[in-house]
């Protein structure tokens, strides 16, 4: 019971870090959108996009980056929380792939609460507002490419066309701090519902 009384929003960006950055934008499944829409006693709606870099395909979703070593790259990824939308937990979930260490530095925006018992999701709470709130996710706005890469490293991530580019995910999920029947009173619980909504899409598609 608990469950259907849940409001619960999850959103993707997957950004590859590389000589050129491609970054995409949707929604995990058309199931999100359906399950925010199936709950007419509250809502959470939110979204995740970040600007267009003006790479001549006109398509934020496409975005394309110079990776330089030392070089700090503007990269604004932003979580908006629609106007009217219930009390929440917001987080983000930021999953690097496993060379992205060796290539690339980020820091998280303030205003972000590192998860317990976790190393890459980040939340805060968000209160119900009649407008649109935005929070940023990446501090300042930039990644940066570490000084000590060299152009040999960087062949190396293209080497016989194998494309191992680093990479880093953000995916957003709102969950509604209070269910009609019981209240969720930590970002802990909180996260444990969205993280089984999720299991239980990814499910569902394979």
């Amino acid at each position: 019971m608990k469950k259907s009384k849940i409001v619960i929003a999850i959103i993707s960006l997957l950004s590859i870090c590389s000589f050129v950055i491609g970054t995409s934008v949707a929604w995990l499944t058309s199931k999100t959108e359906d399950l925010v829409n199936t709950f007419t006693y509250g809502d959470i709606n939110i979204k995740l996009d970040e600007t267009d870099t003006n790479d001549g395909d006109e398509n934020a979703n496409t975005n394309e980056y110079k990776m330089l070593p030392g070089n700090e790259i503007t990269k604004d990824p932003k979580v908006t929380v629609i106007a009217n939308s219930e009390d929440s937990y917001l987080f983000v979930k930021l999953t690097k792939s496993e060379n992205f260490d060796n290539f690339m530095t980020f820091e998280i925006a303030e205003g972000w609460t590192l998860l317990e018992e976790t190393t890459d999701v980040y939340y805060r709470e968000v209160t119900k507002s009649d407008k649109d709130q935005e929070f940023i996710v990446l501090k300042d706005n930039k990644v940066k490419v570490k000084e000590e890469v060299t152009k040999a490293m960087l062949n190396e991530l293209d080497k016989d066309g194998t494309n191992n580019y680093p990479t880093l995910t953000i995916t957003a999920y709102a969950v509604q701090r209070d269910g009609q029947i019981e209240a969720i009173d930590t970002a802990k619980e909180a996260w444990a519902i969205a993280s089984a909504e999720e299991a239980k899409q990814e499910q569902a598609d394979a």
